[in-house]
């Protein structure tokens, strides 16, 4: 079971005050404390005017993350003293227990440390379930043969890889297969870098052949005419019949971007056009 914990508006809701304390009682440098006071308190332009405010951290700004964890500090101690498994990054965390009853009182426990620091637990994001039906920072587990617990991407990641991926590569705009990789690439990377740890080489493989069937439908459409696709793909070496057969589909975009294809814009291909393998 684990008790998934949801900090309802964290990072607007951060209680000055207790921050200054608690980083008071780490830094004996009151200069450095009136700096941390100031941008905490400094104002957020809205609609061309000037707002104060008196709680919460800048979103995006690169000192959010360190102080949200100086605030949170105790929470973790407080969870590491009593032994439980856990894992936290800014206002998400996740403690890990044996039963559904345990998993009520740790989220008890919770509710009171962060109602000490004027934080609120988001009900609506936050639950006590099977560890194997929540998903954490993007990532889910699930249980492989032998009994294993591995780790993979949660269904939502991929279905919002997917969609960007539709939109970086709309089958218009007269762009060339090239330049639509280069648009494509710099995605690509950041989110191989980013879900480099699942353990499941067979959605990776499965995502690599979305995406390559994704791009030869993209040339298609911009080849157009029956004509232009036999010339071009003859151009790339295919034979006479497989360029004709091709042709003769010219419509079908994405049915027609299987292996007959596959055979012409081969991986090989894509690899020289700098395209990233996920897997």
């Amino acid at each position: 079971m684990v008790v998934d914990v949801d900090l309802e508006k964290f990072f607007d809701r951060v209680n000055h005050d207790i921050l200054i304390d608690r980083l008071q009682k780490r830094i004996d440098d009151a200069g450095v404390i009136r700096l941390v006071r100031a941008y905490l308190e400094a104002g957020i332009m809205d609609g061309g005017v000037v707002m104060e405010r008196d709680q919460g951290t800048p979103q995006g700004g690169p000192l959010s993350p360190l102080l949200a964890n100086v605030l949170l500090d105790e929470v973790d101690r407080e969870l590491e003293r009593r032994g439980h498994c856990f894992a936290r990054y800014a206002d998400d965390c996740n403690v890990y227990v044996r039963s559904r009853r345990a998993g009520q009182r740790v989220m008890g426990l919770l509710r009171r440390l962060y109602g000490r620091l004027k934080l609120k637990v988001n009900e609506a994001k936050s639950a006590v379930a099977s560890a194997f039906n929540r998903k954490f920072l993007g990532y889910a587990l699930w249980v492989a043969p032998g009994r294993q617990v591995k780790r993979k991407v949660a269904a939502k990641p991929l279905a919002t890889f997917k969609q960007r991926v539709r939109q970086l590569t709309r089958r218009s705009g007269g762009r060339s297969m090239a330049q639509v990789v280069q648009r494509l690439r710099p995605y690509l990377l950041g989110w191989k870098a980013y879900f480099g740890l699942p353990q499941t080489p067979g959605v990776w493989l499965r995502l690599d052949e979305w995406l390559r069937h994704r791009l030869r439908a993209v040339q298609l459409k911009q080849w157009k005419r029956g004509k232009t696709l036999f010339r071009e793909l003859r151009a790339l070496g295919a034979s006479h019949d497989v360029a004709r057969q091709i042709a003769a589909n010219s419509r079908r975009w994405w049915r027609n971007s299987g292996k007959l294809l596959g055979s012409v814009l081969t991986v090989a291909r894509f690899d020289s056009l700098g395209l990233p393998r996920l897997a």
